[in-house]
């Protein structure tokens, strides 16, 4: 008995989404070492950030048992957590805000056209990557990467627009 294959139908339809194009940050590489009863059992963890340079934006914590499969689990995170950053005709945030993660205090405030963004760390690294391209932030109390990351984030997602 011969079977008869069927050919695949060729569609004619473009189905293609217009590609967005991801700009990701590797912010820290860090070893993990953990005892075990054979020895020391050495792992990485990495913190990456992800935004699109035109409002959105995300952070993302991954740990593998190498550099390579941490970062992409990283970027992945990041794009599952990622916000929408409201952002005024000079490419700045609407007004002053302050965010808060465990001991890390960040404060946002908005600039004039053609200051830069004046800030130091993963703050510095997360705006930028959102398209923030006018702002003044300051980091107040921990120097904690992750958690600076994160206490901008939280500011960023208090800003509300009208």
């Amino acid at each position: 008995m011969v079977q008869k294959l069927k050919k695949a139908k060729s569609s004619t339809k473009n189905f293609s989404r217009p590609q967005i194009k991801w700009i990701r940050k590797i912010v820290k590489v860090r070893r993990i070492t953990k005892v075990v009863k054979g020895g020391k059992k050495l792992r990485f963890g990495a913190l990456v950030i992800v935004g699109n340079g035109k409002g959105r934006v995300g952070v993302g914590v991954g740990k593998a048992d190498d550099v390579v499969e941490a970062v992409k689990k990283a970027e992945n995170n990041g794009r599952r957590n990622l916000i929408d950053v409201p952002l005024t005709k000079v490419s700045s945030i609407p007004y002053s805000v302050t965010g808060q993660y465990g001991a890390c205090n960040v404060l946002l405030k908005p600039a004039r056209d053609g200051s830069g963004v004046i800030a130091g760390g993963a703050v510095r690294i997360l705006l930028e990557a959102a398209g923030v391209q006018n702002i003044l932030a300051k980091q107040l109390g921990s120097n904690n990467l992750l958690n600076n990351a994160r206490a901008t984030i939280c500011a960023l997602e208090s800003l509300k627009t009208l």
